[in-house]
Order: C-alpha cells, then sequence, then structure tokens
C-alpha cells in the first residue's frame, strides 16, 4: 500500500452548516481538551475523544469490552441527535440499530483491528483512541450488511432472534394486514441498515488522524464498502441466475465477505498504527487467505451446524439457492462422474424454499458423497496455513503478533462440535492405525 498525503489546498473555507446537537449531557459532548490527535506531533488537538482516559494495557485484557464501550460513546450522541429530530424516528429506527449494534456477536472484526494496530507497534493513547472508533464504525458496517442480508435473503433469525425486518413486521398494530405489515418491516429494515452505514462513515471521519493515516484509511473503508456491495450483487445475480461456477462462487465471497472480514480490519489496523508497506501488504495476504477460508467454513457450517451455535436457520443458503463454492462444487462434481441422482437431488433442492429437514439430509448426504465437503475442508486448511505463512513473515511486535495469529487461527475453525458428521468408530480395531489417524478431513 502506497503512502498518499493529502494535498493543500488554499480556496476559502464554505460557509459553516447547522448541525444537529445532541441532548444535553451526552457523554460524547464531554470531551477533555488537549487531546493528541493519533498519528501527530505534540500540539495537535482531539475534537472526538472519549471522556477518560483509554488504559491500553486495560484495552488489552478485555478489548470486546472496550470496543462495548466505544459502541456506548458513539450511540448516546447518535441517539441524542435522532432524538431533536423526531421521537417515533428515534424510538422506532434509530434505537433498533443501537440494539442491534449492541448484541453483536463476538466483535471479530473489531479485534482483529485492534490486535493489527497493536502488532504493528501502535501503543500511545491516541492512537488507542482511533482504533476503538474505528472499531466501532466496523461494529455499525456489521450491523448494516447483516440487517440488509437478511432484508435479501428472506430470514427471519439472527443472532437466535428476530431478525430486524421480521421484529419490525411483528410490531404493526392496528389492524395492519400482514401483507402491508411485511413489506413496513423490510422497508424499515433497509433504512436502519442505511442508518447504520451513515453512522459508521461519521465515527470515521470524525476520528481524528493525522493526514497520511487519514488518506489511508479512508481509501481502505471506501473500498471495502463498495467491495461489499460488489459481492452481495454477485451472490443475488448468482441466485437468479442458478449460475454453478466454482470460480464464480469463490469470486463473490472475497468479494461479500472475505475482504471486509478479515483482510480490512487487519489493514485498517495497520494503517492506524502507521504501519510500512511492507508490512501492511503481509497483513493483506494474510487476510485474504483467511477471511476465505473462514467464508468456506461459514458455507460449510450453514449446511452441516447446529442453528444453536450458528444462530441462523440451517440450510438458508440451499433453500435460497445461494451460489455457494461448497454447492457449485457439488455440482461440478456430480456432473463429471455423471451421479444422476446427486444432480436430481442438487436441482430440486438448491433454491427450494419448501425444502424439507429430510430434503436437506438428502443434500447432505450428496455433498458427502461427492467428495465436496471433503474438498472445501481441505480447501480451508490450505487457505489457513497460507495465511499464516503470510501472517509469519510480517515484521511485528511478538506479544500481540501471538494474541493476533490466535484470532486468524480461529477464523476458519468449526463454531462447534458438527452433529452433522457421521460418527466415529468408538473402539480402535486390533492392529489398525492410532486413533484419529483416519478422522474424516477437516475435524477438529
Amino acid at each position: 500500500m502506497r503512502r498518499t498525503r493529502a494535498k493543500d489546498h488554499s480556496a476559502a473555507a464554505p460557509p459553516p452548516v447547522p448541525r444537529l446537537a445532541a441532548t444535553a449531557g451526552s457523554a460524547s459532548r464531554r470531551r477533555p481538551a488537549g487531546r493528541v490527535v493519533a498519528g501527530a506531533g505534540p500540539g495537535a488537538q482531539d475534537t472526538a475523544g472519549f471522556p477518560s482516559p483509554v488504559d491500553v494495557a486495560g484495552v488489552d485484557a478485555d478489548v470486546p469490552a472496550a470496543i462495548a464501550h466505544a459502541l456506548e460513546e458513539v450511540l448516546a450522541d447518535r441517539l441524542g441527535r435522532a432524538r431533536v429530530l423526531d421521537a417515533e424516528f428515534a424510538g422506532e429506527l434509530a434505537d433498533r440499530v443501537a440494539r442491534f449494534t449492541r448484541e453483536g456477536g463476538k466483535r471479530t472484526r473489531s479485534q482483529l483491528l485492534w490486535w493489527s494496530m497493536r502488532a504493528c507497534g501502535g501503543g500511545d493513547e491516541a492512537t488507542a483512541v482511533a482504533a476503538l472508533r474505528i472499531g466501532a464504525a466496523l461494529e455499525l458496517l456489521q450491523t448494516c450488511a447483516l440487517v440488509h442480508d437478511d432484508v435479501m435473503d428472506g430470514s427471519a433469525l439472527r443472532r437466535g432472534r428476530p431478525a430486524l425486518h421480521a421484529d419490525v413486521r411483528d410490531g404493526c398494530r392496528g389492524g395492519v394486514s400482514p401483507a402491508r405489515a411485511a413489506r413496513f418491516g423490510e422497508a424499515a429494515a433497509v433504512l436502519a441498515g442505511d442508518l447504520a452505514l451513515a453512522w459508521a462513515d461519521d465515527v470515521v471521519a470524525d476520528t481524528p488522524l493525522d493526514p497520511w493515516t487519514a488518506t489511508v484509511v479512508r481509501e481502505v473503508w471506501s473500498d471495502m464498502r463498495t467491495e461489499m456491495v460488489a459481492g452481495q450483487f454477485l451472490d443475488l445475480s448468482g441466485q437468479l441466475t442458478g449460475t454453478r461456477s466454482p470460480s464464480q462462487a469463490l469470486r463473490a465471497a472475497h468479494l461479500k465477505s472475505a475482504l471486509y472480514s478479515v483482510e480490512r480490519p487487519l489493514a485498517l489496523g495497520g494503517a492506524v498504527a502507521g504501519a510500512d508497506g511492507r508490512t501492511l501488504r503481509a497483513l493483506c495476504s494474510a487476510g485474504r487467505c483467511v477471511g476465505m477460508a473462514f467464508q468456506l467454513r461459514d458455507d460449510l457450517d450453514d449446511v452441516f451446524g447446529d442453528p444453536r451455535d450458528t444462530g441462523k436457520s440451517c440450510g438458508g443458503d440451499v433453500r435460497d439457492g445461494k451460489p455457494t463454492y461448497l454447492a457449485a462444487l457439488a455440482v461440478e462434481r456430480a456432473g463429471a462422474t455423471a451421479d444422476r441422482q446427486a444432480l436430481e437431488v442438487l436441482g430440486r433442492a438448491l433454491g427450494n424454499e419448501d425444502l424439507t429437514p429430510a430434503g436437506l439430509d438428502e443434500v447432505r448426504e450428496v455433498l458427502e458423497r461427492t467428495g465436496a465437503r471433503a474438498a472445501v475442508e481441505a480447501k480451508i486448511d490450505r487457505l489457513s496455513a497460507q495465511g499464516l505463512r503470510h501472517f509469519d513473515g510480517a515484521r511485528l511486535e511478538a506479544g500481540a503478533a501471538g494474541r493476533l495469529r490466535g484470532l486468524l487461527t480461529a477464523q476458519a475453525a468449526p463454531r462447534a462440535a458438527d452433529r452433522h458428521r457421521p460418527p466415529t468408530r468408538p473402539d480402535p480395531v486390533p492392529g489398525a492405525a492410532p486413533a484419529g489417524s483416519g478422522a474424516a478431513e477437516g475435524g477438529r
């Protein structure tokens, strides 16, 4: 990644535009004076810091809690602004966005950003503040992606709870017809995702950074947003056309999830810390491989995982006809071996919204028999190993690098024991190889 510096412009500043003001007492408005801008020399002032000093060692001990605190600072300010506009908008839409974001998962993307920053030598308070704020922005971006994804997929469940559009729909009262309630829920969810994205962009734009760091961070952020949209479009286009090309499936997965789930958070953390080009390239290469492994694992979990572990309905990708690499590989292998029965099962199931549990079991059997599942497991292992080789070649701070490496290793691991994996033989056969030497590929 080449460093580019922002140019100075001598044009007169535009007249000030009236801004929404948060309600009195909003936490994010109680800002101390004299804070240092991340990456800048002494004397640069912070205009968007936290109300209390950031304890970097304390953040290291519990990054998700620190990100949650950063989110509270951001959300308190944004909700205050929303209430100034309109109470109904704030209560019915803005509050839902805040609640969805607060109830997020493991904060993996923001953890990757934090430990990338730390591994690249960042550790002063101003840099920590910037990393936490951009980590909070990543969580809001994730809210946008998930809320919109659930609408496009028609998914009623998210994180074990009703999806946002389903929650809005079910809250409609006053004799509203089911069709109108459903339409309103979907439209409100589109607006909720837009609002989350706007808030995320505002947080990044308002984070104090020196000119070079700001340029790199905002370029990465801009690219990431466009990549997400491109990947989602390819995913939808594949569902419409029924395309089952493994190479196209990998391309869509790369753009839709792999980049913004792993590679871009690593790049953002390194950029905030002021990492050099060689280090950023190594982190991006590692994140690209691990991110793809993460998406392939997600595809497997959708078919073979347990909703209690994944938080989503099992078989959603199959019923939606998503052009996953797993499905494309199964179709390709069945065609290459003229396995008509497998092709018939896949033809009936992929894109069948009314697929029964028994029909999904048939799909699982085909994925096993064609070797598609084993091939995906093997590809996950190769990508993970390749990513870690790239990572190990980077010049990083040892302690933080170990934490970051552990996070990367965990990205492609199964979320829990796979209840759909065929049972292993409980007792070893006399004279056979040691137990575990013949375990199914990908078992961990």
